[in-house]
């Protein structure tokens, strides 16, 4: 009987020194720490449940519910302060992240269309009211459309004009948008007439500077119809001058060379900044050229499928690049491709 008097004081004792220890804890890892040392498999509890073997059969039942009526108690001891610390804690993480309303908000800072990508759609906008459509193409172009179908065989000086990425001996990224002139003759032949443009990336091998960049965009521009003119490219390039730069605009043709036109012209608009009388950007010429052109070739157009005693169209090309530097004065291409906020932010106030 003493030996059963023992183990009950001891249980007490445990029950006591354990709920003294469990009540000032105020954090999880310290409760976790309680869990162990008084529920686990080395608790004092359970040294006490070990020595039953000692009792007879009628004392051990008797001893045995003391030890589930501790456990149980410290158990339930324990889940009850736990939810009370995890909500103290909570409690505390809401009073730490609470938002005052009252305060003013934080400004957002507004974007702006890049101007890159400004001009391109102001020129799609042009073409668009003068009746062309908006076709594309591939990067990834064949030889024979980037060049032989523009009559630019393999042998011809031209091609040292464009110095190439080539990925096969027929595979290569396109150094033009030209291709699509064959390509939009080939999908729309016999129908007439042809009036589309070609906005995309084009790819040549040239060293990274202020005016030149080894990818870029072009956009190009054709019409195939019967009695198509060189009055009629320079009126179409004349009102996207104007469009563009301004109602008193004007252009000037010069002749120059395209294997893919005869007779070819690059085409030059009046001075932005000096408005034709002279200065360091037109070079004191008064003019600026912004893009190539020139009717197209005969050849290219029998190989798309048309016949040139019947057909006529013209063809241009132009860098959106070159446009947006002389209409914001952007002096360097390269800053349309370095994503910097200092220069985007300028456009809030430009566009």
């Amino acid at each position: 009987m003493d030996d059963v008097l023992r183990i009950q004081s001891q249980l007490e004792g445990v029950k006591e020194e354990a709920l003294r220890a469990l009540e000032p804890l105020t954090d999880v890892r310290a409760l976790d720490e309680w869990r162990v040392q008084y529920l686990g498999k080395k608790s004092p509890v359970t040294q006490i449940s070990r020595q039953m073997g000692s009792l007879t059969a009628e004392q051990r039942p008797v001893v045995g519910g003391w030890v589930n009526d501790v456990r149980a108690a410290l158990q339930a001891a324990f889940e009850a302060r736990k939810q009370e610390v995890e909500a103290l804690l909570l409690q505390a993480r809401f009073a730490a992240e609470t938002i005052d309303i009252s305060l003013p908000g934080r400004r957002r800072k507004r974007g702006a269309v890049h101007p890159l990508m400004k001009v391109i759609e102001e020129i799609e906008d042009v073409f668009l009211g003068m009746g062309f459509q908006i076709a594309e193409g591939p990067e990834v172009e064949t030889d024979t459309y980037n060049f032989e179908m523009l009559n630019i065989p393999k042998d011809h000086p031209a091609r040292d004009m464009q110095d190439t990425f080539y990925l096969t001996e027929e595979l290569l990224l396109r150094t033009h948008t030209s291709p699509m002139q064959v390509r939009t003759m080939e999908r729309m032949r016999p129908n007439a007439p042809v009036k589309v443009i070609v906005p995309g990336r084009v790819y040549r091998r040239d060293e990274d500077d202020a005016t030149h960049s080894h990818a870029f965009t072009q956009i190009e521009g054709l019409v195939v119809d019967e009695g198509i003119r060189l009055s009629d490219l320079k009126g179409v390039l004349l009102e996207f001058a104007r469009a563009i730069f301004g109602p008193d605009q004007e252009v000037r043709l010069r002749p120059s060379f395209f294997p893919f036109t005869e007779p070819s012209a690059e085409v030059d608009v009046r001075c932005i900044n000096c408005g034709g009388s002279g200065c360091r950007i037109c070079k004191d010429t008064g003019w600026i050229e912004i893009l190539g052109s020139g009717m197209v070739h005969p050849r290219v157009l029998d190989g798309a499928g048309y016949d040139s005693k019947r057909f006529s169209g013209f063809a241009f090309g132009m860098g959106p690049e070159r446009i947006a530097m002389l209409k914001y004065g952007i002096d360097d291409i390269r800053l349309l491709y370095q994503n910097d906020l200092r220069l985007l932010c300028q456009f809030n106030r430009v566009m």
